[in-house]
């Protein structure tokens, strides 16, 4: 893996996904209204209906392209428009109960992919997000310790594995642009550029 590789944010969202589907000003919504989480549930149930898996309708930054570092990130109001597309598909609803227990969660979760040449690579990776020049450190990170093997196994690159980190909504500037950097533990970073303003 080279030692910096800088990725653009590159979303590619089913439809209009979380950006203003409220009518409201972009941003992390750290307390949604009763409104955009009214929204928002509309939204995956009609995404259901339209055939719309819920990995399609996650906020994805990084690459488009096979074989390349990408990832996605999960909010409260982007957990319930996943959730009530998953149930749509299953003709289910969410409870208050499953609402409510989203909407408690004080915690963005992301989900980065990479890519690597040996089976073990992702092993003891981190996570740091850069705000305005400051550092934001995450809760909890969670790794494959071993990767699987790529479609173009034995040829590079020859393994994929997620790293999962999870950040304190109260350590996040909901507005700012921010720099998304994981270190592999087999050396080098991966770098995305976010912008907080456009995810909700």
């Amino acid at each position: 893996m080279r030692d910096v590789q800088r990725l653009p944010v590159g979303f590619w969202l089913v439809g209009s996904l979380l950006w203003g589907i409220a009518g409201s000003s972009y941003a992390i919504e750290v307390q949604p209204t009763t409104e955009q989480i009214q929204a928002t549930l509309e939204h995956g149930k009609l995404a259901a209906g339209q055939g719309v898996s819920p990995d399609q309708l996650h906020t994805w930054f990084g690459a488009t392209e096979d074989l390349a570092p990408r990832g996605f990130i999960m909010t409260k109001l982007g957990s319930l428009l996943v959730m009530a597309n998953h149930l749509a598909l299953r003709a289910l609803s969410p409870t208050d109960q499953d609402i409510a227990q989203v909407l408690a969660n004080e915690h963005v979760l992301v989900n980065v992919v990479l890519y690597g040449d040996r089976v073990n690579f992702a092993a003891d990776s981190y996570i740091v997000l850069e705000q305005a020049g400051r550092t934001v450190k995450p809760s909890t990170v969670r790794f494959d310790a071993r990767g699987d093997r790529t479609t173009v196994w034995p040829q590079q690159p020859a393994y994929r594995a997620k790293v999962i980190a999870q950040f304190a909504y109260a350590e996040l500037d909901p507005r700012a642009k921010t720099t998304l950097t994981v270190f592999p533990s087999s050396g080098g970073q991966v770098s995305f550029e976010l912008d907080f303003s456009r995810i909700e």
